[in-house]
């Protein structure tokens, strides 16, 4: 068998159930599905075996321990030469695996990953937040885009891996943030092959309100802090804008009440993002969305990591002991 599709789900059955209808329709059938019930309180096991006699697929409930061990214990179970790893809130186009086959057939490699869109059918809020992690304006193009200020790292949402390769890696760590870009990481520096696959995308639900967002990507500021210390050397600049967004802002707005002129900046970047965001998605509603969604973005980000910053670097706490509560509940 070519490829095994890991899905890990913690109490999203709805969302397993158009990513199975997805891989239904793929035009390229090679391929297993592995689910991998991360001890849910909602189980999606019913949803899974309505879809026994049209696609090849295997359902496991183990305890919660978090994506990235339930990716591992999928991959244990899979068949695949090559396993690719997708989140539960993903939809795949048709063309999907056989994107994927185009390009290891053009030019063999050991690991890789795709970028993700928006879907038509996306709230206007889906789409602002869609735009807010991957437009160049507030990642630096660092999740798959085509204008990119650093290489290219798979995100476990769109990634693929040769299956001995994983093994050999000892698949994803125990991190509950930022285990992905610590696995690919791990890929660079054991010196295997990793490229971007441009026409392996999907669709990307991600989060349905601005509330939920903050806290995504403000774990992933946490997380940047911890990949550092587990990776020296693997700081970017991209990694630092965030931040320097973050304190610009405050720094403007503190003086605000004294000079006016310093909320200038502020308002020229809301209008880059409403410009282009309204451009790209055809709709004001979402442009106006989407300054929201990237001031969340940045600030989100940015706080998260100068507070793993000043807990982990200034005041040397360890990583599951400064964020027990946050990461390990």
């Amino acid at each position: 068998m070519r490829y095994s599709v890991i899905i890990p789900v913690y109490n999203r059955p709805d969302e397993v159930d158009e990513l199975l209808e997805s891989l239904c329709t793929q035009t390229n059938g090679d391929f297993e599905v592995v689910v991998v019930e991360d001890g849910s309180s909602v189980p999606c096991e019913s949803i899974v075996q309505k879809y026994a006699d049209r696609l090849d697929v295997h359902y496991y409930l183990k305890p919660n321990s978090g994506p990235g061990q339930s990716r591992n214990y999928g991959v244990e179970r899979a068949q695949g030469e090559y396993v690719l790893i997708l989140d539960s809130d993903a939809v795949l186009p048709p063309h999907y695996i056989q994107a994927v086959e185009d390009e290891l057939q053009a030019r063999p490699c050991d690991a890789f990953g795709g970028p993700d869109r928006a879907h038509a059918s996306f709230t206007p809020m889906q789409k602002a937040i869609n735009y807010g992690m991957t437009s160049f304006f507030t990642t630096g193009g660092i999740r798959g885009g085509k204008k990119k200020m650093d290489k290219f790292y798979p995100r476990s949402f769109n990634m693929g891996v040769r299956r001995e390769v994983y093994n050999a890696l000892g698949g994803f760590s125990e991190m509950r943030f930022g285990e992905d870009i610590d696995f690919s990481t791990r890929i660079f520096k054991g010196g295997y092959s990793c490229r971007l696959f441009p026409e392996a995308w999907v669709w990307h639900k991600r989060r349905t309100d601005l509330r939920k967002f903050f806290k995504q990507v403000h774990n992933s500021g946490i997380a940047r802090i911890h990949l550092t210390k587990r990776h020296p050397g693997t700081l970017k600049l991209v990694h630092l804008l965030p931040m320097v967004f973050t304190l610009g802002c405050l720094a403007c707005l503190l003086v605000a009440p004294f000079w006016p002129w310093s909320l200038l900046p502020l308002a020229l970047f809301a209008l880059i993002i409403l410009v282009d965001a309204t451009r790209q998605e055809r709709s004001l509603g979402v442009g106006l969305r989407a300054v929201a969604a990237a001031y969340v973005q940045l600030i989100g980000y940015g706080t998260g990591f100068l507070r793993a910053w000043w807990n982990r670097c200034l005041l040397g706490r360890g990583e599951f002991e400064a964020f027990k509560k946050n990461f390990y509940k």
